[in-house]
């Protein structure tokens, strides 16, 4: 089992769902995210329900990346090192390019792919180190095409992240005497704080609880890739990954 999990982006939503389920299962846990009181109320919860594990919890922008390096320097040393890193923390803003919405896009690229740069630097300097580990980076559906308006940096960001999971997950074939994977997620629409005001999700969007058992069972599964929940999202990805842009953009 990988025992130790780093979660980033555990405060809310995804992260501290699956964090809750990973507790329920017996792992210790390293949580991080910037609102420390929330993290600090979900460890107490953690250790409460399941007195036999360890939480640790760090204040971390993923933004600033020499903190990147250190919390997961510090989480190594307090957890006695890491089995699993999920590359959870991201953000959903933006609007249409050309309507004076750039900072706002630039900080979404920001978050959700050099900050994610940064997550898979230290998670896998680690891992060649132990020759041991699992790698999991949070993606989206809406990675498989470019999206119109305020979803445009976005999907860019969360396609970027994808692809570079998959060059590391191409660096690890045929690597010998290493026990390492890498795992890349396209959730669907499932609820959390992130999203709770963009309305036209709801048309097919799951509970945070139902959709972060689903992400939590992939995981545990070690799959390369795989949309989550599966039903609808596996074939509603390949539908949107070929169909004409006009068509596109009536789905999402």
């Amino acid at each position: 089992m990988r025992t130790n999990i780093l979660i980033t982006g555990a405060s809310s939503g995804l992260g501290a769902g699956m964090a809750r389920l990973f507790a329920a299962k017996g792992h210790n846990l390293a949580l991080t995210a910037r609102r420390v009181d929330r993290l600090d109320a979900l460890r107490d919860e953690l250790i409460a329900a399941n007195p036999g594990i360890e939480v640790v919890v760090h204040a971390l922008d993923v933004n600033d990346h020499d903190q990147v390096f250190a919390v997961v320097k510090d989480s190594i040393g307090e957890l006695g090192g890491l089995d699993r890193f999920i590359v959870n923390a991201g953000i959903g803003k933006g609007g249409r390019i050309g309507t004076g919405r750039f900072h706002a896009n630039l900080e979404t690229a920001q978050t959700n792919f050099v900050a994610a740069l940064a997550q898979c630097e230290a998670a896998m300097e680690h891992f060649y180190e132990r020759k041991s580990g699992h790698l999991v980076v949070i993606s989206s559906v809406s990675a498989v095409r470019g999206m119109p308006g305020a979803m445009t940096t976005y999907a860019a960001s969360k396609a970027g992240v994808a692809h570079l999971a998959e060059g590391i997950r191409s660096d690890l074939i045929n690597r010998k005497g290493h026990d390492i994977k890498v795992t890349t997620l396209f959730p669907g629409y499932i609820a959390s704080e992130m999203n709770e005001k963009v309305a036209q999700e709801q048309r097919l969007m799951v509970d945070t609880e139902t959709g972060c058992k689903a992400l939590v069972r992939a995981i545990d599964k070690e799959v390369a890739e795989a949309a989550v929940p599966a039903w609808p999202w596996a074939p509603l990805s390949a539908v949107i990954r070929h169909a004409p842009l006009g068509i596109v953009r009536k789905m999402v």
